[in-house]
């Protein structure tokens, strides 16, 4: 499973704007906007998600599931759950 917030994040650390990635993903902006837009995970099209997911990949992007150790080298961000008061 890939967020909207995954995808606006790789693509920030990229410095990438919407048109390139849909250019390079083979997918129209719109669809990347949908996919930007949607309210956690993103659904659709798994081929589509295939493409972004690859395309970000081989940009040098790490795609880090919930509760799953990351595997790389490199610097990057991870979104915490925030603490409850006790």
């Amino acid at each position: 499973m890939i967020t909207s917030g995954q995808i606006k994040a790789a693509r920030a650390l990229l410095n990438m704007d919407r048109k390139t990635l849909a250019e390079l993903s083979g997918l129209s902006l719109p669809t990347i906007q949908r996919m930007e837009s949607a309210e956690e995970v993103v659904g659709g099209n798994v081929e589509s998600l295939v493409k972004v997911v690859e395309v970000l990949q081989n940009a040098g992007i790490e795609l880090i599931g919930e509760n799953v150790l990351s595997q790389g080298s490199g610097r990057g961000v991870r979104l915490m759950q925030p603490q409850t008061e006790t």
